[in-house]
Parts: C-alpha cells; structure tokens; sequence
C-alpha cells in the first residue's frame, strides 16, 4: 500500500469547540464522528490518563469508517509515574484494557515522556524490547496482565496479526544524541517530530518506517493558530516524508483556542491531490 499522510487532532472532546468546528446542537456522543468524517485520524488521549475499558474502545471503533486510523496514547502511569521502569505488567495492563478492540483503525501507539526522563540507555531498551511488533504479540503480552485489571475488563485476543507501530515523544535534550538515535532506529520506533513553539527540543530524525508529528503550538504552547507559512513549510515537510515511502501521521494539539480542528484541515488541503 502506498504511503500516505493523515491529518487529525489530539483528542476531539473540548467544551471550546462546541459551536465553532462542532456545530451548535450536535450532540457530544456525536463528536467523534463528525470529527471522523472531516479528518483521517484521531489520537485517543483518554488512555493516557487511565485504563479505559474494552467497551469505550469499542464504542470508538463504531463510530468510525474502517479505513481511519485511532492513535492510542500510552497511559501516564508507564511514562510519567514509572518513567519507563516497572517491567512487564503495566504495559500488559494497558494492551490488555481494550486497546485490541479497535480491530483494523488501531493505528500508532504513543509514549510521551516528561521533560524529567532523561536519556538511559539500559532504561529504554527494557522498555523497547517489551513493546510487541504486532497485534497478535500485544494479545500475548495483554494476557500477562496482573490482578490489578478485573478480568471482566480485558480483552486479550487480537482479531487479526497485523503490524503494530510505536512512536516516542521526548521532551528531555538528552535524546537529542546519536546513541538515542541508533536505539530507536534499531527498534523501528519513530521519534516523534514535536513542535512546541521552543518549550522543548525537536528532533527530525527518522526512526522507524512511520513519522509521527504533534504540533503543539507554532508561537505559545497549545494556544493560537498556525500561520499559512507554518502549515506550507509542514506540508512541504510530509511530502517529502511520504516520497521517501515513510505513513505520515500528523496530530494538532493546539487545542485551547479552538484552533487545532481548522489547522488540520488547512494542512490536510494543502496536501490533496493538485495542491502542490
């Protein structure tokens, strides 16, 4: 399948958007939807903050066409509160709390570091080699879940082996270093290209066989539109990405003002077919 880019937002559900992108009257379960019909992918933001259920996932999955693309935020308590340490049960927890139920629109699976988590080359390969390459490897791992998940909340089984993808976001300049580099590369992660209007250090560097892009803000952090040279230079970007046969996932994270929803579609128009 040829590469492509898709455009979307990071988590759809902000009190902000309603009556401006949301239309006046829609009704809140109808956001995804909406959202799904206008853009080609979503980050689901959610699990970054808890273990959903199997039945969420499921309910997102139905709201949805087959061919869009639900990115998956790894949750807080690996990246943020066990800072990558802790083994193998959260991370069975976590693919075991549903995420498999998505079937054929689960996309990347994001991990955010605070700025804390400093580069630690013994750290990081306990965790990369933990990661499962596929849906099925992610049924196995979700079946070594501990007691701390109620059985009655997991799903371990993976309708079909397919790839799974990885994406690291770091925050910490320590992984601006070729050691980092060759350690993502050599495990096929990608390195999340970051824009966070200079709060933290961005990386170009390509890891593995995706891009995954969070645009967080092109002057103030998570506020403010970006400006029509930002989006060209971005569009320029991904297209120089797919031509070298990397999917391209985008995700605009802008989203206090309102603004993330119109700048994807603004990215997304610059790059349909005959737009240069």
């Amino acid at each position: 399948m040829p590469a492509r880019v898709r455009v979307g937002i990071s988590g759809w559900r902000y009190p902000r958007w309603r009556g401006d992108f949301y239309p006046a009257g829609l009704l809140q379960r109808e956001e995804l939807a909406y959202s799904a019909a206008r853009l080609s992918t979503v980050e689901l933001n959610g699990s970054f903050y808890s273990l959903q259920r199997p039945s969420s996932y499921r309910a997102w999955r139905e709201q949805v066409p087959d061919d869009f693309v639900l990115a998956v935020k790894g949750g807080r308590f690996i990246t943020h509160l066990k800072r990558l340490r802790g083994g193998e049960a959260p991370l069975a927890n976590f693919f075991a709390s549903g995420v498999l139920a998505l079937g054929p629109t689960l996309g990347p699976i994001l991990w955010q570091l605070p700025e804390a988590v400093a580069y630690e080359a013994d750290v990081l390969e306990e965790f990369l080699s933990l990661l499962p390459g596929t849906t099925g490897e992610a049924a196995e791992l979700a079946r070594r879940h501990d007691d701390k998940l109620p059985v009655a909340r997991t799903l371990t089984d993976a309708e079909e082996d397919r790839p799974l993808r990885h994406a690291l976001e770091f925050r910490s300049p320590s992984f601006l270093t070729g050691a980092a580099v060759d350690h993502l590369r050599r495990h096929g992660v990608a390195t999340v290209v970051a824009d966070t209007a200079g709060r933290w250090p961005q990386s170009l560097e390509v890891t593995g066989d995706h891009v995954y892009v969070r645009l967080h803000g092109e002057r103030v952090l998570y506020h403010g539109s970006y400006s029509d040279e930002a989006l060209d230079l971005w569009a320029e970007r991904c297209r120089a990405w797919v031509s070298e046969g990397l999917d391209v996932h985008v995700y605009f994270d802008n989203d206090a003002d309102g603004a993330a929803p119109h700048d994807a579609i603004r990215l997304q128009e610059r790059l349909s077919p005959g737009s240069g």
